[in-house]
């Protein structure tokens, strides 16, 4: 049986409005944290002129192959393990990457090097689209949101919603530059970088 998440489902349709605008002219999408393999096989379906190319840790390999086995499309791509703290990045450049629900429940020095490895990935022009829920100067922008973090840290003291200022300290250190910023449902957004080359 396949992993399915209910999350994935519910953001999906709202998330590749965005998509159908930021990646239109791109071509080959590096996806960190594909998870179940549920937004992969959705988002290359929808999006036919895009490599949707999965990744994540060991342990969630057999439930993205499960997805593309049963249902994806011939231009999502096998995952490749992809740890952002430990492993090595992939060799092959992007000019696009796309992540969902992944900054918030790592450390944060896996985050910093995640931006750092999407920096050396990413080509010049190339976007990183991120979903998620974010702080913004330092508070939460709904009650909701605290509560939510309160709930990740009592399953992992490192993880918590990260501060949009922050993220941004990183991808300017990644050579990217944020773009575009848009408001999702139930307090979630999608932030947009671009790849400048100007670290």
């Amino acid at each position: 049986m396949k992993p399915f998440s209910e999350s994935c489902a519910q953001n999906q349709h709202v998330i590749l409005d965005v998509l159908r605008k930021e990646f239109a002219a791109l071509q080959h999408v590096l996806e960190i944290g594909s998870g179940t393999g549920q937004h992969a096989v959705f988002f290359a379906r929808a999006l036919p002129h895009l490599i949707w190319q999965t990744s994540d840790v060991a342990e969630y390999h057999p439930g993205i192959h499960a997805w593309i086995a049963d249902e994806g499309p011939d231009n999502v791509r096998a995952p490749l393990n992809l740890n952002v703290e430990t492993d090595d990045w992939p060799e092959t450049t992007f000019d696009a990457v796309f992540s969902a629900n992944t900054v918030h429940i790592m450390g944060w020095p896996e985050v910093v090097k995640m931006f750092a490895g999407i920096g050396q990935t990413l080509i010049n022009g190339g976007r990183f689209c991120l979903y998620g829920p974010f702080n913004t100067d330092g508070k939460f922008t709904a009650e909701s949101n605290a509560r939510f973090e309160q709930w990740l840290k009592s399953k992992n003291p490192k993880s918590g919603i990260r501060d949009q200022n922050e993220l941004n300290r990183l991808a300017k250190k990644a050579g990217l530059a944020r773009i575009a910023t848009y408001e999702m449902p139930a307090n979630n957004n999608v932030l947009v970088w671009e790849k400048t080359g100007a670290a």
